[in-house]
């Protein structure tokens, strides 16, 4: 936790309850069903949570916002952002039930009332969104060709509607064919962990 509020001071008391109630939960949950690497669940926080956070970085939501979150797992990048970013709401969907059934159960235990998770793949998904965020799901160029459809028209934050995704290493090849409108933001500028280097979230308006 110290970490998440190094970072995000201004989190309120329900915000950090929340926060908190994260590692006992995935741990729990863990121990029954493998939606973290064992020998990462102690980095919970700097790996998972804080990464997720990190689009915040890049966008700012504005209340009313809805955000999917596309191949979710136990919940990332969604559960952080929804508890940061209570005023919005947010979808999360994986293809595996059993991940989406751990994510259900965090945001029951937690409280999160402005998250839904269900067990759907992403072609199946008719619903529009402003946002798609999704952590080293899939492609860029394939993540596009499924989630364009999901992304309304219609703008309310800062930067238009699109696609704001998580990733590592090089990216040139995949990052090519957008090349011209394509936004990378370092994360490594953002967070002083050595573990945030090579990191990204990548911008790409629909």
């Amino acid at each position: 936790m110290e970490q998440i509020l190094k970072y995000f001071p201004q989190l309120t008391a329900v915000q950090q309850r929340q926060f908190g109630m994260l590692d006992e939960l995935y741990r729990d949950w863990n121990s029954k069903i493998n939606v973290i690497s064992r020998k990462d669940i102690d980095n919970l926080y700097e790996h998972h949570v804080l990464h997720s956070m990190s689009i915040a970085r890049v966008l700012n939501f504005r209340a009313g916002t809805r955000i999917l979150d596309f191949g979710t797992g136990g919940g990332f990048p969604g559960i952080p952002l929804a508890i940061l970013f209570p005023d919005c709401s947010f979808k999360l969907i994986d293809g595996t039930g059993k991940k989406i059934r751990v994510a259900q159960e965090v945001c029951q235990s937690i409280g999160l009332s402005n998250c839904t998770a269900q067990h759907l793949r992403g072609e199946e998904e008719k619903e529009q969104f402003d946002f798609v965020v999704s952590r080293a799901v899939m492609p860029l160029p394939d993540l596009v060709k499924i989630v364009r459809k999901n992304i309304s028209k219609q703008h309310h934050n800062a930067l238009p509607n699109g696609i704001l995704c998580l990733k590592g290493g090089d990216l040139q090849a995949e990052l090519q064919p957008f090349r011209r409108i394509v936004q990378t933001t370092d994360l490594s500028t953002c967070f002083q962990e050595e573990w945030f280097k090579q990191k990204y979230c990548i911008y790409l308006p629909i």
